[in-house]
């Protein structure tokens, strides 16, 4: 099992990566222990110390900061929703497959549906480098880059992956990209819930 393996090249060539994706036949485990306990350190790691070590400012005030122990709650919080979201996502893919059209044999899919939820968040993952520095723009500006090119990733790899014509594939790709973003939402909705029953931040005084 090779650690991290195609990372890079879905970035630089992802059509040639795609393909060879699809060639092999690694398990649900070897695909996903292998990359998303790994790259989903990058984004708490670089968050606990943006705002315990630099914090982010208000207007013109002092920058503010959160307690170690807040930070790591919240981050450890953040490393198992971040886990848990590659999965379930990998899941709907695997369940739609039947919808447009994928013949390939149960476990094979099951790999494609998992493998694609895992390399598309690659470049999502990759961005929260910048939470080092918690400013607002920032990581907005850099998440959306993100999150488009792992657009592109969707509609470039689905019909690589799937074996199927571009026009189930497109459809196939806007479903995956709809329930992408509904769990975007259903996670913010949840961080809201959950710091409404004070288990939100502490701030450094």
């Amino acid at each position: 099992m090779a650690i991290l393996e195609h990372t890079l090249g879905i970035l630089l060539h992802p059509d040639s990566e795609w393909k060879a994706i699809r060639n092999e036949r690694h398990s649900f485990l070897q695909v996903f222990l292998s990359h998303v306990p790994f790259l989903a350190l990058i984004p708490t790691i670089a968050s606990y110390y943006g705002v315990t070590q630099v914090g982010w400012t208000i207007g013109d005030g002092d920058p503010i900061r959160l307690t170690a122990g807040s930070a790591m709650s919240l981050c450890a919080a953040t490393y198992v929703a971040l886990l848990a979201g590659i999965y379930i996502l990998g899941e709907f893919i695997n369940w739609m497959a039947k919808t447009y059209g994928v013949r390939d044999s149960d476990d094979k899919r099951h790999y494609e549906g998992t493998a694609l939820a895992v390399y598309v968040s690659t470049p999502i993952f990759l961005a929260g480098i910048f939470q080092v520095y918690p400013d607002l723009w920032l990581n907005a500006i850099a998440t959306v880059i993100a999150g488009i090119y792992a657009v592109y990733l969707v509609y470039e790899g689905i019909p690589i992956l799937m074996n199927i014509s571009k026009d189930q594939a497109f459809m196939y790709a806007t479903s995956v990209v709809t329930v992408g973003l509904v769990m975007m939402v259903v996670v913010r909705v949840g961080s809201v819930l959950v710091w409404g029953m004070g288990m939100g931040p502490v701030y450094v005084d």
